[in-house]
């Protein structure tokens, strides 16, 4: 790991740790320490706003391990996020207790609605906050294990691998729909009071959780560059290069795919539970296959195969996304279209890709 800050090539990586380090510091002091009549005094609205926006790098990254560094084109890693959210979200529903509409100390409130009459197995241990973040990284990583090993030792790759990911969260999205499920039903979970005993609309808290999410998307990237860096890192790029001819040199390439796989949807879980407690409100919107080609906009847009580049075309593409839809509500998708429609024609690397390409023309360098 000090060999990989080191690197001469890493300098960039360095400087994207630290820029988000000084982030994580800078925005909750100029939210808490400022008086609200500062120019610099930032609102907690801005501060929720780009936590989301950082959340949703930490997705990117995810999809960038699997889709820039081992050509898995997945088109369902909104799901993984989903799941991460709606572990974090039954947490965040069972410290309402008797503070909820109908003030029952167990049930959530859209279960006594639904006249449900006990608290269904899969909500067992949910007010427990670590049993919580367990099942954020449990829930995503054991779908994508299973997933992965019979897709994987089914030898299904491409476009064929990439409609059954997209057909998995949108099964997941009519699943997580019925009143049935446990899960809220189409009005999903929300409403939510405390995070470990602390209120979660406090200024004070939306500072902390921005922070934490900074630190979590440095550390995304930090364990993502280790793999990459490394010969494991290798050998995915082999895989996604010539897949044949790797397995022919009696690389086990399965198992290369399901390990990578099973830690990115680890990753878009984790991001998925620092989304939930900032914008209030998780339900299976979340799963719909838009989302997840969204992502994948993100990562072609930032550059793909780069990880920074994944995260910034996260934060640069919601960001415009924010101002269209404030500014040309009617418009923002075709702006939307616009922009990846301009950025494969004119930068088919992306545009860290495509400045880190620049950068070490005439040289050797990765692009991370």
């Amino acid at each position: 790991m000090i060999k990989f800050l080191f690197h001469r090539f890493d300098k960039t990586a360095a400087y994207f740790i630290a820029a988000l380090a000084v982030l994580g510091v800078l925005i909750p002091i100029l939210n808490l320490a400022l008086p609200e009549a500062s120019t610099f005094h930032i609102p907690t609205y801005l501060v929720s706003l780009w936590g989301k926006y950082l959340a949703y790098a930490l997705l990117a990254l995810a999809l960038d391990l699997v889709w820039g560094y081992c050509g898995i084109l997945s088109l369902g890693h909104g799901a993984f996020f989903a799941l991460g959210g709606y572990a974090m979200g039954m947490y965040l529903m069972r410290q309402i207790g008797s503070r909820g509409v109908y003030a029952d100390p167990i049930l959530p409130d859209f279960m006594v609605f639904l006249n449900w009459k006990e608290l269904p197995i899969t909500w067992y241990f949910f007010d427990h906050f670590v049993y919580a973040i367990a099942m954020v990284i449990l829930v995503p990583s054991l779908l994508a294990l299973i997933f992965g090993w019979f897709a994987f030792r089914s030898r299904v790759t491409g476009v064929y691998l990439s409609i059954i990911t997209q057909s998995l969260t949108y099964a997941l999205l009519l699943a997580f729909f019925r009143n049935d499920m446990g899960f809220g039903g189409n009005n999903g979970l929300t409403d939510f009071k405390d995070i470990l005993g602390f209120s979660i609309q406090a200024p004070t808290t939306r500072a902390i959780l921005f922070s934490i999410t900074a630190l979590m998307l440095a550390l995304g990237f930090i364990v993502a560059r280790a793999m990459v860096a490394s010969r494991f890192g290798q050998v995915l790029a082999s895989i996604r290069d010539a897949e044949s001819r790797t397995r022919f040199l009696g690389y086990r390439v399965e198992n290369y795919k399901l390990m990578v796989f099973v830690v990115s949807a680890a990753m878009a879980g984790i991001a998925g539970a620092l989304y939930v407690p900032q914008v209030g409100i998780i339900n299976p919107s979340e799963f719909a296959p838009a989302n997840s080609i969204e992502a994948v906009i993100w990562v072609a847009v930032g550059g793909r195969g780069t990880l920074i580049g994944a995260a910034i075309g996260a934060v640069l593409v919601n960001f415009a996304k924010t101002w269209l839809t404030g500014t040309f509500p009617d418009f923002w998708l075709y702006g939307l279209g616009a922009l990846f429609i301009g950025v494969t024609l004119f930068l088919p690397k992306g545009i860290i890709g495509t400045l880190t390409a620049r950068f070490n023309s005439g040289g050797k360098g990765d692009t991370a």
